[in-house]
């Protein structure tokens, strides 16, 4: 695969690029992303579908600029796909033809691989491994099952925010988008049904931003923000049956009051449908989707087991030394190893002591005197993929705190574990950051012994350097670890 890639994506609303850039053999970071709000399919649902000359014209001076940036980005690759308004349009082919003689060869894409594309993203880029995804475009919506790690099933429906407009908001018939969309429903095969949404693309973010804004969440990223739908869904109502002027009110954005009361009636009636109780907020769908496909072509379509992307690419990008990295990793598996058997931690924290630990240098890219607080803002910022809100925060405050006293009131307490679960997992990736620079440091041994008030550490190895005996003295460990002890063995014993 190139190593700079550009996605294009033509949907009936807005046309949309992004950028990814290969770090490695399956690590990938988001290098550019625009989009243009050229609505091909303006007035296409009065005229029997066709794509008409002012919308087809917008699409194509977007897309000249589109391939001028990729260009400038050095893609040596580029892939687009349109969507709902030109696999509909009986003249698809004069707007493909213009597409080629500005250089761009388009890939007309079905529903069900437009549906499959938004999954396999969620799939890999999201923490779940069983859902439903909806993906609410301008000329159609798309839904696909998963289950076990497989996209299982999926399906396109003829329904859309733009196609709602045209055909029934525009002439004030709410009555007759809500049978139009429940008759349109009614279509699904029964097994499409799940408590876990996963909300793609446009209406979908909209919808969450402002669910976060009216609780006050107290994390501005949008990409796995997870929501109860009981809690929220009159809320939806109250979007499509307002007035378009009263639309500001409730938070809707200029950009979005044209075509988000479609797309609330649709998202609200489906949920409903499906039995929804848990919704989860996707960043990523057809753009990443398309990526993806060719990314994991010789994968199965999905990352190896516990292979997660955003990391492999931060470690690309940002870590010197693979071999500590590595290390700092494999004595944080064997310490969590050894404390199961009291536990003094739950084995769901497994991940995340491994994570830290593996880049908990990865600070000293910016200045090693900070390292801890500019490692905690990049882990936060840049593990995009595969986690949540509340695994990205634990990770990134391990690394702030493994050389610092935690403070009894942290910010976003409420998205963390207690308090001290932090400190125990914190005082692991420090300790480990400090054996990872002894001589042969996977020759170390962790055991865990009862003593009167606690339990001790006892840390083994046939030779301990003078500055990392120095630096674990001065490591108070946390309760109920209440010392440390350094136990020398011969060289025959390792």
């Amino acid at each position: 695969m190139a190593q700079i890639t550009a996605i294009i994506d033509i949907g009936s609303n807005s046309a949309r690029m992004a950028i990814f850039e290969k770090t490695s053999h399956l690590g990938f970071h988001l290098l550019y992303e625009s989009k243009s709000k050229v609505r091909i399919s303006e007035s296409t649902y009065e005229h029997q579908g066709y794509l008409q000359q002012k919308p087809m014209e917008r699409a194509l001076c977007a897309l000249k600029d589109f391939l001028w940036i990729a260009k400038l980005h050095k893609a040596r690759k580029i892939l687009c796909v349109a969507t709902s308004a030109v696999r509909d349009a009986p003249n698809k082919a004069d707007f493909l033809k213009l597409a080629k003689k500005i250089g761009l060869k388009i890939k007309v894409i079905t529903g069900e691989q437009e549906a499959y594309f938004g999954a396999l993203s969620a799939l890999n880029l999201l923490s779940y491994h069983e859902g439903l995804t909806i993906d609410i475009g301008g000329g159609s919506t798309e839904c696909a099952l998963i289950e076990n790690s497989k996209v299982v099933d999926k399906i396109s429906l003829n329904i859309g925010t733009i196609r709602l407009k045209e055909l029934f908001f525009d002439k004030g018939d709410l009555q007759g988008a809500r049978n139009f969309v429940q008759q349109t429903l009614a279509q699904l095969p029964s097994h499409f049904h799940h408590r876990r949404i996963f909300g793609i693309g446009g209406t979908a973010r909209a919808l969450s931003k402002i669910i976060q804004k009216q609780i006050n969440y107290p994390l501005d990223t949008l990409h796995a923000f997870e929501y109860d739908f009981a809690t929220h869904h009159e809320f939806f109502r109250e979007i499509y049956t307002a007035k378009p002027d009263e639309l500001p009110q409730l938070g809707i954005q200029a950009d979005r009051i044209d075509s988000i009361q479609g797309g609330a009636l649709i998202f609200h009636l489906a949920l409903l449908h499906f039995k929804a109780e848990n919704v989860v907020t996707s960043g990523v769908g057809v753009r990443e989707g398309v990526f993806l496909n060719d990314l994991l072509r010789y994968e199965n379509g999905h990352f190896p087991p516990n292979f997660n992307p955003s990391v492999r690419n931060l470690k690309d990008r940002f870590i010197r030394d693979f071999k500590q990295s590595n290390s700092q990793k494999t004595l944080a598996l064997k310490l969590f190893e050894a404390q199961r058997k009291i536990p003094l931690i739950h084995d769901s924290y497994q991940q995340h002591l491994s994570v830290s630990a593996e880049l908990c240098n990865i600070g000293i890219a910016l200045n090693f005197y900070e390292k801890s607080h500019h490692g905690n803002y990049i882990l936060f910022n840049a593990l995009s993929y595969g986690l949540s809100h509340q695994d990205r925060l634990l990770i990134a405050t391990l690394v702030k705190f493994a050389f610092k006293k935690i403070p009894q009131t942290l910010t976003y307490a409420n998205l963390l574990p207690e308090i001290k679960v932090i400190k125990i997992l914190s005082f692991f990736v420090g300790l480990c950051e400090i054996l990872s620079k002894n001589q042969i440091p996977k020759n170390f041994q962790f055991s865990f012994e009862s003593s009167q008030n606690g339990y001790t550490l006892q840390i083994t190895h046939s030779e301990f350097s003078y500055l990392v005996r120095e630096q674990i003295s001065k490591l108070i460990p946390p309760s109920p670890i209440i010392e440390i002890a350094l136990i020398q063995t011969t060289k025959a014993n390792q």
